[in-house]
């Protein structure tokens, strides 16, 4: 799983998703426990699987005082934002995105965004002065789980955190990657749409269903078995 980790981070930079250190990828194994995330601050050209750091997914701390599970206490730190990664559970990541300063939803404007998305990408509500103060890193985490109360978070694979960054995730950690390179797919065709027709309106919810459930779900056919 180090390995997958480090991959998928390297992987973030390769599609351009994440300049600099501007995004990360976590993963999670439901049968061990720990969470494997990227050491904080380090670039994406200098990445092993050694520096994936491990630590304990349901453990407290504020990510940058939470000792690893593996390796020496003195090891790499793990990314701040690892309170926000662990209330997800999930193989996950975060990109900062370049719409998510303009607090609004990407609407579905058309079939290649159903494929992938049943709906508009959602954006979270601000946090309060108070969550950014105290625990900013699980408040972003908890403003995720608010935003999913009443959505599927299998169907809805991505989310827009107000001002801050996009997060994508999936049944494996390349899924997830995936799912981000999706987004950015997506963001940039409705950005377009709506630049050139800003009245246009979101596909039908036939449509809609079409798509996403042709590709997702027990009654998929659309593509190759693997």
């Amino acid at each position: 799983m180090r390995e997958a980790v480090c991959e998928a981070n390297i992987e973030l930079f390769r599609r351009g998703l994440a300049r600099f250190t501007f995004g990360n990828a976590s993963a999670v194994d439901r049968e061990l426990g720990p969470h494997r995330h990227q050491a904080e601050r380090v670039p994406y050209g200098a990445l092993t699987p050694a520096k994936m750091v491990v630590t304990d997914l349901l453990g407290r701390g504020d990510g940058r005082n939470a000792a690893p599970v593996v390796g020496p206490r003195d090891a790499r730190r793990p990314l701040s934002c690892l309170p926000c990664h662990r209330r997800r559970g999930a193989h996950a990541l975060d990109v900062r995105h370049r719409l998510c300063p303009a607090q609004r939803p990407i609407p579905c404007l058309g079939t290649t965004h159903a494929d992938y998305f049943h709906g508009a990408i959602p954006v979270t509500k601000l946090l309060k002065a108070a969550d950014i103060a105290t625990d900013y890193e699980l408040n972003t985490g908890l403003a995720i789980v608010k935003r999913f109360k009443s959505l599927d978070p299998m169907a809805m694979p991505a989310v827009l955190v107000a001002n801050h960054a996009s997060f994508a995730w999936g049944a494996t950690i390349a899924d997830a990657v995936n799912n981000a390179s999706y987004l950015e797919e997506v963001a940039t065709m409705a950005y377009h749409t709506l630049t050139l027709s800003p009245d246009a309106r979101p596909v039908n919810a036939s449509l809609l269903d079409k798509h996403f459930l042709r590709k997702h779900g027990a009654k998929a056919y659309y593509g190759q078995e693997t």
